[in-house]
């Protein structure tokens, strides 16, 4: 299996722990578990990025050194600031108890904003096939 098979695998395993947090979501996860295996799952697809260009990063680090690791030297990876400050944004009013300062259906935006990480990643190493991942 070649490095970018095996990466897209990878991706493909973070959308299937995605689809189940959707579930989770549905059936009434609340909402500050749902928030923190958000934040895990993003964190964990940029270090499934992060390893797969050979860049160092901190373990433990949180998402947005995650992002800022990925993004230095890449500016594409700029597309996925916001939704990771999102994520943490929802993080950040839940721990200061300020679920009032959350937009309407934040449990629905968490699921989306994964959804669009995971599909921003994928579709970056199809375009990249043969090029940088192999």
């Amino acid at each position: 299996m070649t490095e970018s098979n095996e990466l897209i695998g990878a991706l493909d395993a973070a959308q299937e722990r995605i689809e189940v947090l959707a579930r989770q979501q549905v059936d009434g996860m609340a909402l500050p578990e749902l928030v923190a295996a958000g934040v895990e799952e993003a964190a964990a697809m940029l270090r499934i990025m992060l390893v797969a260009e050979h860049r160092p990063y901190v373990s433990g680090a949180d998402l947005l050194e995650l992002w800022k690791t990925l993004v230095k030297g890449s500016p594409h990876w700029n597309t996925l600031r916001d939704n990771c400050r999102e994520l943490v944004y929802y993080q950040n009013c839940l721990n200061a108890e300020r679920a009032d300062a959350l937009p309407a259906q934040p449990e629905r935006m968490v699921i989306h904003t994964l959804r669009h990480i995971y599909l921003y990643l994928r579709s970056h190493v199809e375009q990249n096939h043969g090029d940088k991942y192999e």
